[in-house]
């Protein structure tokens, strides 16, 4: 069993290299992550998943055992909204304390369009509440991507081979790795703030918060709670709280996925969900 399990993690993550690198070199030849409409960035996430489906072909003949199915509604419901509870958090402090500002009047020029009477918090609900609803689908359609392949197959073949602890930390360096070349080499970084810092903090965050990722996959026995989690995230803090904050001179070193908030947060959850391990009962795959 361990033997099969080195044997498919290695597999997949030739397809994954051999893939990404396609994607990789098309970002990198335009220099920015928005080539293409954002295609080529949407191709990019769905390598994981693409190299896992053809990994578990391979060697399954099927695609049972990855977590296809939903699994336990509190399980959807947290991986929703833990993203939102930390973003609250961080870009509350960053707000309160002056380290940023919301930034009312790009939401009032947002809802200017809208051919209506009601008062403009009103309007601001209604443009965020739909938001926070739809929103989170279209995240999901390239989240999931993702997520087929670092908590459908790799994750679950790790645990195989190592401890929760040892699976998360393997899983969370890989994912980091993969976004890397974006970082290094592309404009995927907050403007303003020297890409060394943005990586420390980027791994810092990735790492940290792959144990919730880690800990909903093994507790519900599906990737669709985690895939819920990066829609989320991505959701919330990419198209909701940064562009709604109004930056001075330290707020890029705080905010978004480069800043010291989410690289803290990220922290904090491991150290919530690494107890939480104690409580770990594994679901059952489909």
């Amino acid at each position: 069993m361990q033997n099969k399990a080195k044997k498919k993690i290695f597999t997949y993550l030739g397809f994954l290299i051999v893939f990404s690198s396609i994607f990789y070199i098309l970002i990198l030849q335009a220099g920015t992550i928005a080539a293409a409409g954002g295609l080529y960035v949407f191709g990019l996430m769905w390598m994981p998943g693409v190299s896992a489906l053809l990994t578990q072909l391979i060697f399954e003949h099927s695609l049972r055992g990855m977590g296809w199915k939903p699994g336990r509604f509190k399980y959807l419901l947290l991986g929703y909204c833990i993203p939102l509870a930390y973003c609250l958090i961080v870009y509350g402090i960053t707000w309160i304390s002056g380290l940023g500002s919301f930034n009312s009047a790009a939401l009032a020029a947002i809802t200017a369009g809208y051919s209506t009477q009601l008062p403009q918090f009103w309007l601001s609900v209604i443009y965020l509440g739909n938001l926070a609803i739809f929103g989170v689908l279209g995240g999901l359609l390239s989240g999931t991507g993702e997520e087929i392949g670092w908590r459908g197959l790799l994750f679950p073949e790790l645990e195989k081979l190592f401890n929760f602890n040892q699976a998360t930390l393997i899983t969370g360096a890989i994912w980091t790795l993969w976004h890397l070349p974006l970082i290094l080499f592309a404009d995927y970084i907050t403007p303003g703030i020297p890409r060394w810092y943005g990586v420390i903090m980027f791994t810092l965050m990735v790492t940290g918060m792959n144990f919730a990722f880690s800990w909903l996959r093994h507790s519900s026995g599906s990737f669709w709670p985690a895939a819920l989690l990066h829609a989320s995230h991505n959701l919330f803090v990419q198209n909701i709280f940064t562009p709604l904050t109004l930056p001075n001179s330290l707020t890029p070193y705080v905010i978004d996925e480069f800043g010291v908030g989410l690289a803290l947060t990220g922290l904090i959850l491991a150290l919530i969900f690494w107890q939480r391990k104690k409580l770990l009962v594994p679901a059952t795959s489909a």
